[in-house]
């Protein structure tokens, strides 16, 4: 079995990312799937979350939620 590259390992952690962040929005807001995501999607962060070699996605959904609440106000 071979160990999956950098690239696979990233695209599944900032999946994992932002299926989490939805979550959270959804349980803090109370709003829709479709709103939650769209927030998340829409978020400045979003481009840095999304960089593979910045590597913030490593950090966990947590920590990433509480940096794109801080950055939304």
């Amino acid at each position: 079995m071979t160990e999956p590259t950098h690239h696979q390992t990233a695209t599944y952690l900032i999946n994992y990312v932002l299926s989490e962040l939805v979550k959270y929005v959804i349980e803090d807001t109370g709003c829709s799937v479709e709103e939650a995501m769209e927030r998340v999607y829409n978020s400045n962060l979003m481009p840095v979350i999304q960089d593979e070699e910045g590597e913030l996605y490593v950090n966990g959904p947590a920590y990433i939620y509480e940096l794109m609440c801080d950055k939304s106000k």
